[in-house]
C-alpha cells in the first residue's frame, strides 16, 4: 500500500481553478494524478460556505484539524517540556518562527520537540484560554505604525560643527560584510526628560544600550565611549549617526576610539536601519512613555542580553551574541 500524501497548499490552488472551470472529479484528480477518492474527500471536508470551494480556507481546516490529536489535545498541551520551551521563549518576546528554527536546531532527531511557527501561533490564539491567550499575546511583537514620509519635511542645515557627512563613508560600511561599523541614537523618555542610547554593529546586529543621566554631549560622548572601549579594536571602525546635537563633541570621541563618525543627512533615519530596527525592538520594553529615571542599570542591561541572545531570521537564526563572538575568534586567527 502506496504512503499517503497530504495535499499541498499549491494543489489546493489547482482544485479550486479546476472547480471554477466546472472540471469535474475525475476530472480534476486526473491532472493533478490524485485519487478521486482522495479529490472528493477534499471537496467535502474542506468546503466553504455554500459548497464552494477556497484554497486558503480549505488549507486552514486541514492545518487546523492536523494540530490536534484524537484525544482533543495539541501536540504543545500534550509535551510538557515543549509547552515549557515555548512559553519560556514568548516570555522572551521570541517570534514563533525563532521558536521553531531553534527546537530544530536543539533537538533534529526528536519529532517530539519539533513544531512549526503556525502551530505555535495555532496554540496561541485557539488553544489557549483567555488569560493565558491575552498574556501570550502580548509577548507577541506588535507591527508599528508607518511614521511616514520623512522627505516632505523641511530639511534644516546641520548645527554641528566639522561633521563629516555620510557621503564620505566607506564603501564597505553599506556591504555589512565587514564588523566593527556602528549605528547610533537616542531613545527620548517621558516628556523628553530622560533618555537612553543604543549603538547596533551592522554586520552583527549586536545592541549596546547605554544609561544616560541627560542628553548632554559631554555625557553621550563619555558613555559611548566607555562601552566601546570594552570591545576590541577590530570591531570598532565607524559610527553613523544623525544630526541630534549630542554627537557636537564628535573630534573627541574620534580621537578617544579611533571610530570615525558620519552623519547622515537631516530627517533620514533610513540611513540608519539597523538602528531604527532595533531600537523597535527596544520599545517592546520600554514604551514611549517611558521614564529612563526610574529604569535601572541592570534592567537595561538584562534587555540588552535578551537581544543580543535572540536568534534572528537575518542572521540565519544564530543570535548576535554568537555572530558577534565569532568574528572576534576569526579575527584571532
Amino acid at each position: 500500500m502506496k504512503n499517503y500524501r497530504r495535499l499541498t497548499f499549491a494543489e489546493r490552488v489547482k482544485i479550486e481553478e479546476f472547480r471554477n472551470l466546472k472540471y469535474s472529479v475525475s476530472q480534476i484528480a486526473k491532472k493533478l494524478n490524485r485519487a478521486k477518492s482522495t479529490i472528493a474527500r477534499e471537496l467535502k471536508t474542506n468546503r466553504y460556505a455554500h459548497c464552494s470551494y477556497k484554497a486558503d480556507h480549505a488549507n486552514r481546516k486541514a492545518f487546523c484539524r492536523s494540530m490536534y490529536r484524537k484525544d482533543g489535545k495539541t501536540k504543545i498541551s500534550s509535551n510538557p517540556k515543549l509547552k515549557e520551551f515555548i512559553h519560556q521563549k514568548l516570555a522572551l518576546r521570541w517570534s514563533p518562527d525563532q521558536i521553531s528554527v531553534t527546537l530544530k536546531r536543539l533537538y533534529p532527531n526528536d519529532k517530539a520537540m519539533n513544531i512549526s511557527h503556525e502551530a505555535i501561533y495555532l496554540y496561541i490564539y485557539v488553544h489557549c484560554k483567555s488569560e493565558l491567550k491575552k498574556e501570550l499575546i502580548a509577548q507577541l511583537r506588535q507591527e508599528r505604525k508607518s511614521r511616514g514620509n520623512f522627505k516632505t519635511r523641511a530639511v534644516l542645515e546641520p548645527k554641528i560643527k566639522d561633521r563629516v557627512s555620510i557621503d564620505e563613508r566607506p564603501e564597505e560600511v553599506l556591504g555589512r560584510e565587514i564588523p566593527g561599523h556602528w549605528e547610533g541614537d537616542l531613545i527620548i523618555g517621558k516628556d523628553h526628560k530622560s533618555c537612553i542610547g543604543t549603538l547596533v554593529e551592522r554586520s552583527t546586529r549586536t545592541i549596546i544600550i547605554v544609561p544616560l543621566k541627560n542628553k548632554n554631549a559631554a555625557t553621550v560622548r563619555k558613555a559611548f565611549e566607555k562601552e566601546l572601549l570594552k570591545i576590541p579594536k577590530t570591531m570598532r571602525k565607524t559610527l553613523t549617526y544623525d544630526n541630534g546635537t549630542e554627537m557636537s563633541e564628535h573630534k573627541l570621541f574620534t580621537k578617544n576610539t579611533k571610530i570615525q563618525v558620519y552623519f547622515t543627512h537631516p530627517y533620514s533615519p533610513w540611513e540608519r536601519p539597523t538602528n531604527e530596527n532595533s531600537n523597535g525592538l527596544v520599545r517592546d520594553y520600554f514604551p514611549k512613555g517611558t521614564d529612563f529615571n526610574k529604569i535601572t542599570n541592570k534592567k537595561i542591561k538584562q534587555v540588552q542580553n535578551e537581544l543580543n541572545e535572540r536568534p534572528r531570521k537575518v542572521l540565519d537564526y544564530q543570535t548576535p551574541k554568537d555572530v558577534f563572538n565569532q568574528f572576534i575568534l576569526n579575527q584571532l586567527k
